[in-house]
């Protein structure tokens, strides 16, 4: 459970991705994260504001970061093969969308 300071940050970074703006999101995700890095729920959620707000080689290492949580995190390899083919690494995307599926997402 996090601490309530924590929770504000995740809450308002959520609002912020619910409004659409990602990039003030991933300002506020980023400093949850780096307070309780183990948290699944707020890497997630900085993921998808680096990804949102096309700041993708953070994407990318939060994807990783995910990944390395949560090695049959389907939904993080997938996001992750996104992020790849974003930054023209098809063969590296193919291979994270191959294990997605085999995760069964």
């Amino acid at each position: 459970m996090l601490k309530p300071d924590l929770l504000g940050l995740v809450t308002r970074g959520r609002l912020h991705l619910d409004a659409g703006d990602p990039a003030g999101a991933a300002r506020l995700l980023a400093e949850a994260a780096a307070a309780a890095p183990q948290d699944r729920a707020v890497a997630t959620d900085l993921a998808r504001a680096y990804f949102d707000s096309a700041q993708l080689n953070r994407a990318e290492r939060a994807f990783r970061d995910l990944v390395e949580l949560d090695p049959t995190d389907a939904w993080a390899r997938r996001g992750l093969a996104r992020t790849l083919r974003r930054l023209s690494r098809a063969e590296e995307a193919l291979t994270q969308d191959r294990l997605a599926d085999a995760l069964g997402g």
